[in-house]
């Protein structure tokens, strides 16, 4: 077998022919999904627990200060004591909550963040599913994450909670028609929804610059817009705690409400994974046209290397907006999607469509 950490195919081929030649084709197929959900379920928990970390440390570069720094060194098992803390923690059982939604909730929120997840190209090769409506087939999980968040405030019997889910379910609706709306502007302009297709027709330029001006546009709505829909600041007003103590979770404690959050810093990931793979070329290495000797340096670059960069740069990204912005009231949170950003997405759309039309693309 020929593995390389360029491309996965022949390592991934390797694993279904051993499988095949081994078991019966029901078995199989089970050992495959087993193998692959035993793999994003470490993977999900690695990511969320580092996260939790970067986002501290992010905040307290911003805000000159040291940020975790006593449990093991520069305070990185930090958030691992947390999550102890958190799983040892007792579940309170709210006397007036509806018990079966309550206890639901938290589980449809990481469901739908798992489904999503399945469908992003880590590498060449590395990919869970390739669907060819891909970017739909995102779009659609990832917004049931709402009904979540509906169950847990109405469930909750508590006003807060029911007043945060509330606000969570007004701006997620809103916010992802742009969200979408700024995909499409990429789905035109790559002529298909499959995300293996999307990276490939990177290989010479990645999107945002192929795109020319309309490509910016729709990646820096992305960007907002995504923000808003995973709840995050200058957007976070379902779980602002000045006012809603902590919104659509006030009620939850110990492992359910950990579900909550890491959930919360998957989504991001989530977002962030898009935004890389869909605007900045996934895991395709950087180019400069005739550029030879650059672009060999380049391609030395393992593809799993420059996904992993192009995603945690987009997360400081998010993070640097909830560090610097306060938060919006929910007017102008509302204001902001149907009065500007919807428009903009409008008008920027029928630019890319004739752009395309025209040949004026790189």
């Amino acid at each position: 077998m020929n593995f390389s950490i360029y491309d996965f195919t022949s390592f991934n081929q390797w694993i279904d022919k051993f499988l095949y030649d081994n078991l019966p084709p029901f078995w199989a197929v089970v050992v495959e999904m087993t193998i692959i959900g035993l793999v994003f379920l470490l993977f999900y928990a690695l990511v969320g627990l580092f996260l939790v970390y970067a986002e501290r440390k992010v905040c307290a570069f911003m805000q000159n200060r040291v940020g975790p720094n006593r449990v093991g060194p520069y305070g990185f098992f930090q958030t691992i004591a947390d999550f102890i803390k958190l799983m040892l923690k007792e579940l309170i059982t709210i006397k007036n909550a509806d018990k079966l939604l309550f206890n639901i909730a938290p589980f449809i929120i990481i469901i739908a963040s798992f489904m999503a997840i399945a469908a992003i190209p880590f590498a060449k090769g590395l990919h869970a599913i390739d669907f060819d409506i891909g970017i739909l087939y995102v779009i659609a999980v990832s917004s049931l994450g709402v009904v979540g968040i509906l169950l847990a405030g109405w469930s909750s019997n508590n006003k807060y909670s029911l007043i945060g889910a509330m606000r969570s379910g007004a701006q997620i609706v809103s916010y992802e028609l742009s969200v979408g709306l700024s995909l499409l502007t990429i789905i035109i302009l790559a002529g298909t929804m499959q995300f293996s297709q999307i990276v490939e027709g990177q290989a010479n330029g990645w999107f945002i610059f192929k795109g020319h001006i309309p490509a910016f546009i729709a990646f820096v709505i992305f960007l907002i817009a995504s923000t808003a829909e995973t709840n995050r600041g200058p957007f976070d007003l379902a779980e602002a705690e000045s006012e809603l103590t902590a919104g659509f979770h006030t009620e939850y404690s110990g492992i359910k409400f950990a579900f909550f959050f890491l959930a919360e810093y998957m989504n991001m990931f989530i977002v962030a994974s898009i935004a890389a793979t869909v605007f900045l070329g996934g895991w395709m290495p950087f180019h400069v046209g005739a550029w030879e000797g650059f672009n060999h340096i380049m391609d030395f670059i393992p593809p799993f290397v420059w996904y992993i960069g192009k995603t945690f740069f987009v997360i400081w990204m998010m993070m640097w907006f909830k560090w610097t912005f306060p938060r919006l009231r929910i007017d102008q949170l509302l204001t902001l999607e149907w009065k500007y950003l919807l428009p903009i997405n409008l008008v920027n759309i029928l630019v890319m469509a004739f752009l395309v039309l025209m040949g004026w693309h790189f």
